[in-house]
């Protein structure tokens, strides 16, 4: 998330009462997930396991609960609770906006679409030319969709990050602030739900086609002319390159890079990055011949086992 101008360190610093290590006058440019971060960019860290992995990511500023070295060309925001404080400036800077109308005049809606009747298009929501919402979809504030669009009956685009902190009186909720982003020539099916990132975009990019009842999680990337079938679920932060197949039921963790042209049986359970331009089946997914051929021979085991019964 980039925000509206520059902010200089002191004046973020005095936003979450911290302090901090730099010129005052450095300047922030914005804030964002350690794997979307650009210089200029607020990253948060709270565990000593990921301090050097923030310290020597591409932001420029790291809010951190530790005094430690300051990087050259780098500043910091020293505080007790560094998400607690993402969330203040989260806050700060993408406050939640009441809805005053079913389509928000704040809302920009291109040439030849159709928004139909029970839809919700929330704040500074964008949709393109020719788009097709069919009814009781709900876009949340910042959507933006492209041209020639169709997203049916029951999806909702722009929920929250399921992202959490467990802390003892309970889990606390990292706020999001993000957008989804739905580029041309996409087709959504119904009951979709695809959620906005927590301070970036998740984005579906041109071509794609998914199912109905697809859910995609916070941050994650779609590359194009992906095929996406009924039920099929993915973790947040993760990167589908191009045309890629994936049919129904298949679970995919977070974090992980699934190549370009990949296809993945039903029902599969994908738990590390899959290279391209390969057939998966299975949980653990693996090559599909591999995977056949593991089946076959523990389908041979019972008569193995009376083989050596009977000996």
């Amino acid at each position: 998330m980039k925000f509206p101008q520059a902010h200089t360190l002191e004046q973020i610093a005095t936003i979450i009462s911290s302090e901090f290590i730099g010129d005052p006058e450095f300047p922030v440019l914005g804030m964002n997930e350690i794997h979307v971060v650009t210089p200029g960019d607020i990253v948060f860290v709270d565990h000593p396991k990921y301090y050097d992995k923030a310290l020597e990511s591409a932001a420029t500023v790291v809010l951190i609960n530790k005094k430690v070295a300051c990087p050259e060309g780098k500043a910091l925001l020293i505080s007790d609770d560094p998400f607690r404080d993402f969330n203040i400036l989260t806050k700060y800077f993408k406050p939640f906006e009441k809805a005053s109308a079913q389509i928000s005049p704040t809302a920009k809606i291109g040439k030849g679409s159709i928004v139909q009747p029970g839809s919700f298009v929330g704040n500074h929501v964008v949709i393109g030319e020719n788009c097709l919402i069919h009814s009781n979809v709900s876009l949340y504030d910042h959507t933006v969709i492209g041209d020639n669009v169709t997203i049916h009956a029951g999806s909702v685009l722009g929920g929250d990050a399921f992202y959490y902190k467990n802390r003892p009186e309970g889990f606390d909720k990292l706020i999001s602030g993000g957008r989804v982003v739905i580029e041309d020539n996409v087709d959504i099916g119904a009951l979709c739900t695809i959620d906005k990132g927590v301070t970036g975009d998740t984005t579906i990019k041109e071509g794609t086609k998914i199912d109905n009842q697809v859910h995609i999680g916070h941050d994650t990337v779609i590359g194009k002319k992906c095929l996406i079938a009924s039920q099929v679920g993915i973790a947040g932060c993760v990167v589908v390159e191009d045309e890629v197949t994936m049919w129904g039921q298949v679970g995919i963790t977070s974090g992980i890079t699934i190549g370009t042209k990949a296809i993945i049986s039903a029902q599969s359970g994908v738990s590390k990055s899959l290279e391209g331009k390969k057939s998966y089946f299975g949980t653990p997914a693996d090559d599909f011949r591999k995977k056949y051929k593991e089946i076959a021979a523990i389908r041979q085991v019972p008569d193995l086992i009376e083989k050596l019964n009977t000996k």
